[in-house]
C-alpha cells in the first residue's frame, strides 16, 4: 500500500528541547533541514571518539590485569607445562593434539600473513560525479522499529546523491508498534521522494527485500536496515564501484555502531567490527571476494539480483523455506555469476546493536547457522571455475571458513577437558594467548581511532572465550532451525 504524501498521524513530538536529550540519542530537528544534517554529522562523528566511562576503565583495567597475572603465572609455571607436554608427547592422542595444533596455528599464521598483504593491496573506490552515478534505488525493510526508522529515511534523503537518480522504498513488514505511522511521517515530510509499503502480515525481511526489488528501478538496489544511519556521503561512495568497475555486482558498506555509548557490549563490538570490516573485509575486496555484504548496509547491480531473484526467494535448507541470512545468500549467488563483490570503507553506516547479552548471543546464533548453510551453498561453487579471473583466494577464505566450523567441536572438548583437568593452566594460556593475539585488533583500532576504547580488543575476547565459546557448536547443529530470533518488540519506558 502506498501512501499520498500528506498523510501523517497524530503522536507526541518526535523531539523535546536539546537540554531534555540524552547526548547519546540522534537529535532530529524537523523545522529546521540544514540544522537537522548538521547536528547528526555533528553526532555520528563523535561516534569514532572514546566514550568510555569509570566503570568501562575498570573493566578494562581488570582485565589488563588478569592478563598480565595470567602471563606472569605462565612464565612461572613454564617448567610445569614442559613437563606436562613432554607425557602427552608420550602418548599417541597427546602427540597428535600437539601436532594438529601446532597444524592450526601455523594455517592462522599463514592466512593472516595473506590478510594482511591482500589489505596492503586494498584501495577503496573513490566518488564519482554525479553524472557517472547511476541511478539508484534505496530500500528499507522496518518491523518493530519505532522512531528510529524515521531517523533511517532522514538520513538518506539528506544524502549527497542527485534527487532525480535516487528513489527510496520503504516495507513495512507487518510491525505490531508504530513503525508504520513513524514512516507516514517520514512520507509526509519527504513527499515523492519516499514510497512507503505495508506487509498484509509479519512475512520476514526476505519477503520485503523482495517486494523491493520487485518495486525498485534504478539500475543499482541499495540496502539498509531500518536502525540504521548513514553519513552524507555513504550512497555516493557506495554506489560509485558500480560507474567505474562493470564486474562489479555488489558492494558491503563499512558498519560501526550506532548505540555504543549505549552499554559496554555495543563499546566492545564496536571495536569487533573495526577489524571485521576494515580489515577482514578490506583484504576480501582486493580480491573482489567479499564473503557478506552486511544487511545494514549493501548494493547490488540491479541485473545480478534479477538473474537470481527467484532462486533467492525460493531458497531452502533442509526441505524448509530459508528465512535468515539473505545477505550472505544473495552474495553468494552474484560470487556464483562470476561478479565481483567489494567493500567501500568509506562508506559508512551506524547500526544498533544489541545492548543485553541474551539479544547478542541470539544474534550471533543466527549469523552462524546461516555460515554454515551458506559455506555448504558456496562450496557448490567455489571449487569450480566460476569467473575468469582466479579463484584461488575465494577458495582459501572459503577453506578458512570450513576450519573454522570443522574444529568447533574438537575444541570446545579439548576446552572443557582442560576445564576439568588443568583449570589454572586452561584460564593462564588463554588469557596470555589472547593477549597476544587480540593485539592485533588492538594497534589497529588504536591506529585508526582512538587508544582507550582499543583496550575493549582484550576485553570482549576475554568475554567470548567464557561466555559465548558455545555459539558455533550449538548453530552447527541447529543450523537446520529458523526464527530471527531478535525482532521483538521494544521497551517501554
Amino acid at each position: 500500500m502506498l501512501t499520498t504524501g500528506n498523510q501523517c498521524l497524530k503522536t507526541k513530538p518526535f523531539l523535546d528541547t536539546p537540554n531534555q536529550q540524552n547526548n547519546s540519542h540522534l537529535t532530529i530537528v524537523r523545522d529546521d533541514t540544514s540544522k537537522q544534517k548538521a547536528d547528526r554529522s555533528k553526532f555520528l562523528d563523535q561516534l569514532s571518539l572514546n566514550s568510555l566511562k569509570n566503570k568501562d576503565y575498570f573493566v578494562v583495567a581488570a582485565t589488563l590485569f588478569l592478563m598480565v597475572v595470567s602471563v606472569i603465572t605462565f612464565i612461572n609455571f613454564q617448567p610445569d607445562i614442559e613437563k606436562l607436554h613432554f607425557e602427552r608427547m608420550n602418548t599417541w592422542w597427546g602427540a597428535s593434539i600437539n601436532y594438529i595444533a601446532l597444524t592450526l596455528l601455523v594455517l592462522q599464521l599463514s592466512f593472516l600473513t595473506y590478510l594482511i598483504v591482500l589489505y596492503i593491496k586494498y584501495k577503496p573506490v573513490k566518488a564519482v560525479s554525479n553524472e557517472q552515478l547511476p541511478t539508484c534505488t534505496v530500500i528499507v525493510p522496518a518491523y518493530n522499529e519505532g522512531k528510529l526508522v524515521y531517523e533511517t529515511l532522514l538520513s538518506l534523503a539528506d544524502s549527497d546523491f542527485p534527487a532525480e537518480k535516487l528513489q527510496i522504498l520503504s516495507i513495512d513488514d507487518g510491525s505490531k508498534d508504530d513503525t508504520w505511522q513513524w514512516m507516514m511521517k517520514a512520507k509526509a515530510k519527504l513527499g515523492d521522494r519516499l514510497a512507503i509499503y505495508q506487509q498484509p502480515k509479519n512475512m520476514g525481511k526476505r519477503h520485503a527485500l523482495y517486494r523491493g526489488f520487485k518495486e525498485g528501478t534504478g539500475d543499482v538496489f541499495v540496502t539498509v536496515d531500518s536502525d540504521s544511519i548513514v553519513k552524507e556521503d555513504t550512497l555516493r561512495n557506495l554506489v560509485s564501484p558500480f560507474a567505474v568497475n562493470e564486474k562489479c555486482g555488489a558492494v558491503a558498506g563499512n558498519v560501526r555502531v550506532l548505540n555504543k555509548e549505549k552499554g559496554l557490549i555495543p563499546k566492545m563490538l564496536n571495536v569487533s567490527f573495526v577489524f571485521s570490516f576494515e580489515f577482514v573485509r578490506s583484504a576480501q575486496s582486493a580480491i573482489g571476494s567479499v564473503l557478506c555484504t552486511p544487511g545494514a548496509l549493501a548494493a547490488y547491480r540491479k541485473d545480478a539480483v534479477m538473474n537470481c531473484l527467484e532462486d533467492w526467494m525460493n531458497q531452502t535448507f533442509m526441505g524448509q523455506p530459508s528465512d535468515i541470512g539473505e545477505d550472505r545468500a544473495i552474495t553468494n549467488m552474484i560470487l556464483k555469476q562470476g561478479l565481483h563483490v567489494l567493500f567501500q570503507k568509506n562508506a559508512y553506516v551506524y547500526t544498533n546493536i544489541p545492548e543485553k547479552y541474551k539479544s547478542l548471543y541470539k544474534m550471533f546464533v543466527r549469523w552462524e547457522r546461516s555460515n554454515v548453510r551458506e559455506n555448504i551453498m558456496m562450496s557448490k561453487f567455489a571449487f569450480t571455475k566460476f569467473r575468469e579471473e582466479s579463484t584461488a583466494g575465494s577458495r582459501i577464505l572459503l577453506t578458512m571458513q570450513w576450519i573454522k566450523v570443522i574444529m568447533a567441536y574438537p575444541l570446545l572438548l579439548l576446552l572443557l577437558f582442560f576445564v576439568v583437568t588443568h583449570p589454572v593452566l586452561f584460564v593462564c594460556t588463554s588469557l596470555a594467548g589472547i593477549f597476544v593475539f587480540s593485539s592485533i585488533q588492538m594497534f589497529f583500532y588504536a591506529k585508526k581511532y582512538n587508544i582507550a576504547e582499543a583496550f575493549l580488543a582484550y576485553t570482549y575476547s576475554v568475554f567470548y572465550l567464557f561466555t559465548l565459546f558455545w555459539i558455533t557448536p550449538y548453530a552447527i547443529i541447529t543450523a537446520g532451525r529458523s526464527g530471527w530470533l531478535t525482532r521483538d518488540l521494544p521497551a517501554t519506558a
